[in-house]
């Protein structure tokens, strides 16, 4: 079973692998070499979790670190009441296949929608991301459209494929 928890320092070597490896990262997610210290400052500073974004480490069964779940705070609309939450997940390539990202999501929608009053949670992946797309699907969430050249990698323009869940969508 897929479960969520607080990052700790434990976590810090396996949170940087996508930021220094290609293959690591996936790839849908590599967008060149970043800092690869940027979870541990964070994790260190005991800032995974703020007003308007956050991270929660996902692990498996065991308790073995396989992942983590972000969300980022966006404005749709003239804000407080047109804030919306954009999520992602990044899945270690080792654990990719059996689940996870599509249970982390779901569990991920159910906190916010449980600790804060926004209506609605977010997601998007390249049109190309078969996998992620299936992914969100199965954790409930709603394909709404393509956002047109919305994401540059890989020396490319690329469409983005839009999802979202509202508050009492299962």
């Amino acid at each position: 079973m897929t479960r969520l928890r607080l990052m700790v320092e434990d976590d810090i070597p396996t949170l940087s692998r996508p930021h220094t490896n290609p293959d690591d990262a996936g790839e849908f997610a590599w967008f060149g070499f970043s800092d690869p210290d940027r979870a541990g400052r964070r994790i260190r500073e005991h800032s995974t979790i703020a007003e308007d974004r956050g991270n929660l480490a996902v692990v498996d069964d065991d308790g073995t670190l396989v992942g983590d779940v972000s969300w980022i705070r966006v404005v749709h609309s003239p804000p407080p009441n047109g804030f919306a939450w954009n999520i992602g997940v990044w899945i270690v390539p080792e654990h990719r296949g059996k689940g996870h990202a599509s249970s982390a999501q779901r569990q991920l929608a159910a906190y916010l929608f449980e600790h804060t009053y926004l209506e609605r949670v977010e997601a998007s992946t390249e049109s190309g991301n078969v996998a992620e797309q299936r992914a969100l699907e199965k954790a409930g969430f709603t394909r709404e459209g393509v956002l047109r050249r919305a994401c540059f990698r890989g020396g490319a323009w690329r469409d983005m494929v839009l999802y979202s869940k509202v508050r009492g969508e299962d």
